[in-house]
């Protein structure tokens, strides 16, 4: 996950920069990620490690903001904007994220640790705006409440290395978004059962 790096106040975080996790679970991640690198190191064990920007698409748990929001507004509940809205994230299919990691699997120097994002920074405000929209839903959708302990105001990662495999993300945000929405709307059955039955 790119949060090992931290909040990024300019530019983006290439491999080498330190890692600077603020919560328990980015210091999970980067440990998980220093353990495994240390396999390498000590037993030659062939370890690749990928940091991976936020991951969207279809089958995401709806405990996750994307399909949080997008369910809770199909049942026409509310959503959650924490703080003012403005912590930045980048959005990154779960297609494309895929095909980079099978890239590195495949390509990659053993021992290395590529970035992987989709190079689509956008406020959170941006984002619950644009699914509040996709959804038909308006403005009253959006409650604001308190931000979360921890919260990173923005995460961006450099992603030269990957790209240097000869990866780029295949889909654009604004269309892969909406057919995100679109899946969840046509795909009830699976999520519902998920999130339980709705409050009466």
């Amino acid at each position: 996950t790119d949060e090992v790096y931290g909040s990024v106040e300019e530019g983006s975080s290439t491999e080498e920069a330190p890692l600077v996790p603020r919560s328990p679970y980015s210091a999970s991640k980067a440990g998980s990620d220093l353990i495994a690198l240390s396999y390498h190191t000590t037993y030659d064990l062939p370890v690749l490690v990928t940091r991976s920007s936020n991951n969207f698409g279809p089958y995401q748990f709806p405990e996750k903001v994307i399909p949080l929001f997008v369910t809770n507004l199909l049942d026409g509940g509310t959503v959650p904007l924490y703080g003012d809205g403005m912590n930045v994230r980048d959005w990154l299919h779960v297609a494309d994220n895929c095909a980079a990691v099978d890239l590195v699997l495949r390509q990659g120097a053993i021992g290395e640790i590529y970035n992987i994002g989709g190079g689509n920074e956008l406020p959170n405000r941006e984002l619950t705006d644009r699914l509040v929209e996709l959804c038909g839903r308006g403005p009253d959708a959006i409650e604001y409440v308190a931000d979360r302990l921890g919260h990173d105001r923005r995460y961006s990662v450099d992603c030269s290395k990957v790209r240097g495999l000869g990866w780029s993300p295949a889909r654009e945000f604004p269309e892969a978004l909406e057919a995100t929405v679109a899946w969840y709307r046509d795909n009830r059955w699976w999520w519902e059962p998920l999130k339980g039955p709705r409050a009466a």
